[in-house]
C-alpha cells in the first residue's frame, strides 16, 4: 500500500517514462539537515519535503533529543506551522507538523502542537515560556511557494548551532525506516500527550511584549495611520492583536493579501526584502486611506519591512540597516529614560551580524554600552544573547540587515510582530515632535556618524565557479596572497572566516568561529569602507555587503554615497568578474 498516493503517482509516472534524469533529481541525494534545519521544494523523493522525509527527520531528531535530555518525556517539545501547501504532492505545513507530532507522541514525548497557523517567533517563545526541550517550526519563510522547511530550536529558545546539526543529521541517517503507525497522524487526536498552546501563547506573548510599550497615552491619541500587509502569510491577526496590546488603532490591512494563501497570487516572490514589487498594493491602499507608514511582514512574520511617504510624495523603503539604526536608537533611548542608575549601562548589550551595519557600534561607543558582532544569521545572535542574559546582562536589541529584528528578550530570534508594533509606537512618538522616521534617521546619523550601506548579489548555479572565484581571491598575486587593492581602493585588512585568517589580529587568527563549508571574506579599506563577500546557505547566490562609516560631523552624504558606489563598482569588476565567471546579476 502506498502511504501517499500523490507522491507515489509522481514516481510511478517517472518510472513508466524511464526518466532517469528526473528520478536522479528526486532520489540522488537526501536533503541536508543543517543549522537552519531543512529547506527544499515539496514533492516526491528524498531530496524533497514530503510525508516520508518529515517522518525520517523527526525520528532522527527524536532519538537525538532522547540522547541529550533524560527528562524529555516530562518536558516535551513544541511544534508550529505556517499556511504553506502543495496540491500536486499533498504536502502542507499542517500535515507535516501533525506527522512530526505523531512521531514524538508514539515515543511517549508530550507535544505542544499549535492548533492553527502562527508566526515563527511563537515557537522559540513557547520553548522558553514552558521550559521545553526543543521546538520545531514548519515554514519556508519567504521562499518561493513550492518550498517548505523545518526549523529547529534548542532548549535555550535559540536556533540550533553546531554540533547539533551534525548530531541530528547522523540520527536521521540511522532512523530511516518509518516506525509502526508513523503515517497515522489521527492517532494524536485522542492522546493525553497532545497539548494545544495556542490560547495560552496568544495571551502571554502579547502580555510580554507590552514591557516594550512606553508611550501608551501617545498611542491612544495618535493621528498617524498605518497600512499592514502580511503578504498572504500568517501575520495579519497577530499584528492586529499587537496594536491592540499597545493601545494603537488597528492598521489598515491590505485586503488582497491579508488572508493566508499558499499560492501567493499577488506577488512574484513573497519576500518584502525584494522591495517595491511586494509593496505595490500597500502603496495603493496607503494613498487611498491617507496612511503615511507601511509595515510589511514576510509570510511567517519573523521579518519586517517599513516604508514611509516622504514630503515629495515619493515612498522611501527603509533598508534593514536603516531600520536597525532607528530601532537601536529608539530601544536604547527608552531604556535610558527608564533607568536612572548610571552604573546599569555597563551591563547593557546590543548585537548585530557581521554583514550588518556597524551603526550600533557607533551608538554604543558614544553612549557607553556594549556592542558585539556575531556571525551571519539569527542563530548566532540568539545563542549569544542567551549566554549574556544567563550572565545577568541585558540584551536590548539585535538585528541583521536581512530585515530581521529581535526587540524583545522573550523571543531569542527575529520577530516581525513585536518589531512592527514597536516601530509604530516609535513613529507615533516622533510625530508628536513633528518628526518623520526619515528625519529621525538623519538625526541618528548626524549624532553618531553616517553609515551608508549597499548590498546585492550575483546568481551562480555552478559550485565549481564559486569555489574558483574565492580561491582566486586567496591566491591573488601568487600563492596564499590576498588582494592589496581593489581598483583605486587600498585594502587595509582581510578577514577570511572560511580559513580562519585575520590580518588585524596579532596571531593572524580570526576571533569569530570559522566554517570551511561556506565562503566568507571581509575586506577593510583605507577609506573607512568595509566589504564582505559570502555564499548563501539557502540559495545559489554570491552575496556582497558594503558599508562606508564616517565619523560624526562628516555630513556630505552625497560624496559618501558616490565614494561607496565607486567602491562597489570596483568590487564587482575586480573581485567578482561577472563576465569571466558568467555570473547573473540581481534583477530588480
Amino acid at each position: 500500500y502506498q502511504q501517499n498516493p500523490k507522491t507515489y503517482a509522481i514516481v510511478k509516472q517517472l518510472l513508466a517514462e524511464g526518466n532517469a534524469g528526473e528520478l536522479q533529481k528526486y532520489f540522488g541525494s537526501r536533503m541536508e539537515f543543517g543549522t537552519a534545519g531543512l529547506r527544499a521544494a515539496m514533492g516526491a523523493g528524498i531530496s524533497h519535503m514530503n510525508d516520508l522525509t518529515i517522518i525520517q527527520t523527526t525520528q532522527g531528531f527524536c532519538r537525538y533529543l532522547e540522547k541529550n535530555f533524560n527528562d524529555l518525556k516530562k518536558r516535551g517539545v513544541v511544534i508550529g506551522f505556517d499556511a504553506r501547501a502543495h496540491l500536486s504532492s499533498g504536502g502542507s505545513s499542517k500535515r507535516f507538523a501533525r506527522l512530526a507530532a505523531n512521531t514524538f507522541i508514539s515515543q511517549g514525548v508530550p507535544v505542544y502542537l499549535f492548533s492553527d497557523i502562527i508566526p515563527t517567533p511563537f515557537v522559540p517563545y513557547t520553548v522558553t515560556h514552558l521550559k521545553l526541550c526543543a521546538g520545531i517550526m514548519v515554514t519556508a519563510s519567504h521562499n518561493p511557494k513550492q518550498d517548505n522547511g523545518y526549523k529547529v530550536y534548542w532548549e535555550n529558545g535559540a536556533q540550533i548551532i553546531s554540533p547539533h546539526d551534525k548530531g541530528i543529521s547522523q540520527a536521521i541517517e540511522e532512523n530511516q525506516e518509518p516506525w509502526p503507525q508513523a503515517w497515522d497522524d489521527k492517532l494524536i487526536d485522542n492522546s493525553l500527550l497532545l497539548h494545544d498552546p495556542y490560547a495560552m501563547v496568544n495571551k502571554e506573548y502579547f502580555k510580554d511584549i507590552q514591557k516594550q510599550c512606553f508611550y501608551r497615552n501617545i498611542n491612544k491619541e495618535t493621528n498617524l495611520k498605518f497600512v499592514h500587509t502580511s503578504v498572504h502569510g500568517v501575520g495579519h491577526k497577530f499584528v492586529q492583536l499587537a496594536f491592540k496590546a499597545f493601545d494603537l488603532s488597528p492598521p489598515f490591512a491590505v485586503p488582497e493579501q491579508k488572508d493566508p494563501d499558499p499560492d501567493f497570487p499577488t506577488v512574484k516572490y513573497p519576500n518584502p526584502e525584494e522591495g517595491k514589487g511586494v509593496l505595490t498594493l500597500s502603496f495603493a491602499l496607503a494613498e487611498k486611506d491617507g496612511a503615511r507608514i507601511i509595515l510589511a511582514n514576510d509570510p511567517d512574520a519573523d521579518r519586517l519591512a517599513v516604508a514611509e511617504k516622504q514630503e515629495s510624495g515619493e515612498w522611501k523603503v527603509f533598508s534593514g540597516n536603516e531600520l536597525g539604526a532607528l530601532l537601536g536608537w529608539w530601544i536604547f533611548t527608552c531604556w535610558k529614560n527608564n533607568n536612572r542608575d548610571a552604573r546599569a549601562i555597563k551591563d547593557v548589550y546590543m548585537l548585530s551580524s557581521t554583514v550588518s551595519s556597524k551603526i550600533l557600534r557607533a551608538i554604543a561607543l558614544k553612549e557607553g554600552f556594549h556592542f558585539e558582532e556575531t556571525l551571519t544569521g539569527f542563530k548566532w545572535m540568539g545563542n549569544r544573547a542567551k549566554q549574556l542574559m544567563d550572565q545577568g546582562k541585558a540584551v536590548l536589541f539585535a538585528f541583521e540587515e536581512a530585515i530581521g529584528y529581535m526587540c524583545c528578550p522573550a523571543v531569542l530570534d527575529k520577530d516581525g510582530v513585536s518589531a512592527a508594533v514597536i516601530t509604530a509606537e516609535m513613529a507615533s512618538f516622533l510625530a508628536t515632535r513633528n518628526l518623520s522616521l526619515s528625519q529621525q534617521l538623519k538625526a541618528v546619523y548626524d549624532e553618531y556618524g553616517f553609515h551608508i550601506t549597499k548590498a546585492s548579489y550575483f546568481i551562480c548555479h555552478d559550485p565549481k565557479v564559486i569555489q574558483q572565484l574565492f580561491d582566486s581571491l586567496r591566491n591573488f598575486d601568487g600563492k596564499n596572497t590576498y588582494p592589496k587593492s581593489c581598483g583605486r581602493f587600498k585594502v587595509s585588512g582581510i578577514r577570511d572566516l572560511t580559513t580562519g585568517y585575520d590580518s588585524s589580529q596579532p596571531d593572524q587568527k580570526a576571533i569569530l568561529p570559522t566554517s570551511k563549508s561556506s565562503q566568507m571574506i571581509t575586506f577593510t579599506f583605507a577609506n573607512g569602507g568595509v566589504a564582505t563577500m559570502r555564499t548563501s546557505g539557502t540559495e545559489p547566490k554570491i552575496k556582497y555587503y558594503s558599508e562606508l562609516c564616517a565619523p560624526p560631523g562628516n555630513s556630505d552624504v552625497e560624496q559618501l554615497k558616490k565614494e561607496l558606489d565607486e567602491l562597489v563598482n570596483a568590487l564587482e569588476k575586480h573581485f567578482f568578474q561577472p563576465e569571466k565567471n558568467k555570473l547573473q546579476r540581481k534583477t530588480e
